[in-house]
């Protein structure tokens, strides 16, 4: 692609001379006509109207999900949404051995102890979600970026001890703790700190509302059998569910876990002191094990016991699909004390952590047995280089949408453009067509001007008098960023992105790192609420004027992670007035909405929605 406002006019002159020169008679045919060395060139830039109609999700598939929501969301446009999860338990192997033995050897050999295997303790582990080290901590000294008062400096000294924080991540010490273990001895004289025996603060994300007003948090366990597969398709695909599907009525069996005190949200590792082994000269109490900050809660050890530890060597536990139709999964709510409080999670990092205790001989006294612990993990999910291993389901139980929103759907000519994550609903793009949907001449027109296209844009700007002051627009702020960070273009037809992967350039594989040709970037004012997203479709409208593709409908909808779409996939959905569709995944895991002007007659022209080409032409 050449890009005209970075290019001065003589070098661009010169490199489509060039381009003249050493193009074979096929290529030139492409472009639209034959370039004359000779022939001045002028360039320009023309705009074309776009219809956008808005179509409403009445439910979408939420199953093997790469993020599921969990908790209440309120948006002031669209209401309440509320999620929750139901997920499979996945064994750690198919007929697993607890303790020393096995059950057979236990019951069949007259020598072997019964090693009375006994649960002491169930947690049930979701961790938040967080970028990577290397991108929360840019300098490498210890302390993520929100906390660092210079976090392009890894000497600077942010406690105040004399030591820099690199200097201190060395030592092991807490670079934002003056006296790390607390005995009264600041870091830089104290000789006895133990490394890295603190909890560090983590920049964790993808929170929506009042971190610090509390929650309740139910775990129950879930008697709907989840099928892997469709049996009306023989097996052979596998099963979808809907976010329509409800759980929490019929379902529930067992409360395994309910809160007693609120649950709070904290950015600190959790920190679990280590017990020394005697058979080891490394005295490991000295030491720690570190967790990242997340949702741990303690789950009943009666109902492990009884239907996991209790089992072993049964035919439930024989396969992991006798395990699924004995233990179905648990089912997981979340009620926000406040209005709202909305988390987004990867069940690939969750798990269920069983710790027990079984008895073997000692081997220095035969009048006593000996009492050892052993810790299994039970996944939700796992993640594989063959796919997602295991079936959840979200549950996003969505409000009517209000009526001054639903008039606005299957419009030929919107007027604004509704978009909303989850079951919400997404918008219909009309590229050089009428208000009707026909499609009109222009790309016989640009055809034959023999135009060369430079570059091709679709300037969607927010609607701020709908979405008013709602939208919070300070990520670093305890309520997270509620506008959505992008917009995701999308072949209607195929569901594929309109990105191409080729002449794409991406800094880093992060969402304002990655496609930056395509762009689709909120461009937000001095107060930090946002004003336009500028999509950029040049290779697109290349492939409709020079290769003939076929001019197809696109979608817009929003999405939280457009790194992802390299390996796009879809989810099939139910759309008021369609036939069901599929449509990119990524929007579906996110609760947030926008409101954008589309380009109906009441939107003003400064802000209406267009498609504006810049191109090159020989005189």
């Amino acid at each position: 692609m050449i890009f005209l406002k970075k290019i001065k006019a003589p070098a661009l002159l010169v490199g489509l001379l060039l381009l003249a020169l050493v193009s074979c008679e096929e290529d030139l045919t492409t472009l639209g006509g034959t370039v004359v060395g000779s022939e001045p060139f002028s360039t320009g830039n023309e705009t074309y109207p776009v219809f956008a109609v808005n179509k409403k999700i009445n439910a979408v598939q939420t199953n093997r999900l790469p993020l599921y929501q969990l908790g209440v969301f309120n948006d002031a446009v669209y209401g309440r949404t509320e999620a929750q999860i139901t997920s499979q338990l996945l064994l750690p192997e198919g007929n697993p051995t607890f303790g020393a033995s096995t059950q057979d050897e236990e019951d069949n050999d007259p020598d072997k102890i019964p090693e009375a295997e006994t649960v002491t303790e169930v947690v049930l582990y979701i961790p938040y979600l967080s970028q990577t080290e290397a991108v929360r901590d840019m300098d490498n000294d210890g302390v993520d970026d929100f906390l660092d008062e210079f976090p392009d400096d890894p000497n600077n000294d942010d406690d105040g001890d004399t030591l820099t924080n690199a200097e201190e991540r060395a030592l092991g010490t807490n670079p934002l703790e003056r006296d790390t273990d607390n005995d009264g001895i600041d870091d830089n004289v104290d000789e006895e700190t133990l490394q890295n025996n603190f909890p560090k603060t983590i920049d964790i994300d993808s929170i929506y509302g009042n971190r610090e007003a509390g929650f309740r948090l139910t775990v129950s366990e879930s008697e709907f059998f989840l099928r892997d597969f469709d049996p009306q398709s023989n097996f052979t695909e596998q099963q979808e569910y809907f976010n329509t599907q409800r759980f929490d009525q019929d379902f529930l069996g067992d409360l395994l876990y309910q809160t007693d005190t609120l649950e709070t949200i904290s950015n600190l590792e959790y920190v679990f002191d280590n017990e020394d082994d005697p058979d080891t000269e490394e005295n490991e109490a000295l030491s720690v094990t570190k967790a990242d900050p997340g949702i741990r809660v303690v789950l009943s050890a009666e109902f492990f016991q009884e239907n996991l530890i209790d089992k072993e060597g049964s035919s439930e536990l024989r396969s992991q699909a006798n395990f699924n139709e004995f233990l179905r999964g648990i089912h997981i709510a979340l009620e926000p004390i406040g209005e709202e409080l909305m988390l987004l999670l990867n069940l690939n990092q969750a798990e269920v952590q069983l710790t027990y205790t079984f008895e073997s001989e000692d081997p220095d006294n035969s009048e006593t047995n000996l009492v050892n612990e052993r810790t299994i993990v039970l996944n939700l999910l796992r993640a594989t280089p063959q796919g997602t291993v295991g079936n959840a389901v979200n549950t996003i139980i969505q409000d009517d949408f209000p009526a001054e929103v639903i008039e606005n759907f299957n419009e030929s000519n919107a007027s604004r453009i509704y978009l909303k994550g989850g079951a919400g609903s997404y918008s219909q793009i009309n590229l050089f067509s009428d208000d009707t949907g026909e499609e009109t001449d222009a790309i016989t027109n640009i055809k034959a001007q023999n135009w060369i296209i430079n570059e091709a844009n679709l300037v969607f700007y927010v609607d701020r008098t709908t979405l008013g002051d709602a939208a919070v627009t300070e990520p670093m702020d305890d309520v997270a960023f509620r506008e959505p960070f992008r917009l995701y273009l999308f072949d209607l037809e195929t569901g594929i992105p309109i990105i191409d992967l080729s002449t794409e350039v991406s800094a880093a594989n992060t969402l304002f790192g990655s496609f930056l040709n395509y762009d689709g970037l909120l461009e937000r004012d001095e107060n930090g609420q946002g004003i336009k997203y500028t999509v950029r479709i040049t290779d697109h409208i290349n492939d409709l004027i020079l290769r003939d593709q076929e001019n197809v409908a696109l979608g817009l909808m929003l999405t939280p992670d457009i790194s992802t779409i390299g390996n796009f996939r879809t989810a099939s959905a139910l759309v008021e007035g369609e036939t069901d569709i599929a449509l990119p995944i990524e929007p579906t895991y996110t609760p947030v909405g926008t409101v954008l002007f589309g380009s109906g007659p009441d939107v003003p022209e400064a802000q209406r929605l267009q498609l504006e080409i810049f191109y090159t032409e020989a005189d």
